[in-house]
């Protein structure tokens, strides 16, 4: 069965290149640029898999992240913050709201599918 996956990614370019990474991977793929639109596509069919960027218009990652785990419907669902943010409070931020992971930008491919695997191998 194919494996869901929500990318939240407000620069084109680079949830593009996630998009294609998993979708040759094999993975059914979801684009969200914002963190509005994440939340309702989230509600509307809950992906396997959620990789989201932490610096996004309206609601951050951070927020994103914490309003998914607080929902008891929704909380299952694992988490990677993908982010240009490295700052050691960030990082326990990130933490803080439940993320399963965090991987700083710029990222290599074969880390990010390695825990995308990790994570979906989990269930």
């Amino acid at each position: 069965m194919q494996k869901k996956i929500l990318i939240v990614e407000d620069e084109e370019s680079l949830l593009k290149l996630e998009s294609i990474l998993l979708t040759t991977k094999g993975c059914l793929v979801q684009g969200a640029t914002t963190g509005l639109a994440a939340l309702e596509a989230v509600a509307a069919e809950a992906p396997d898999l959620i990789l989201l960027d932490i610096m996004l218009p309206g609601l951050d990652g951070f927020e994103v992240c914490d309003r998914i785990k607080k929902n008891p419907d929704t909380r299952h669902i694992p988490i990677i913050l993908l982010t240009a943010k490295k700052a050691p409070e960030d990082i326990a931020r990130g933490e803080e709201v439940g993320a399963d992971q965090y991987i700083t930008k710029p990222f290599k491919s074969a880390l990010v599918m390695e825990a995308i695997e990790q994570l979906l191998n989990r269930k």
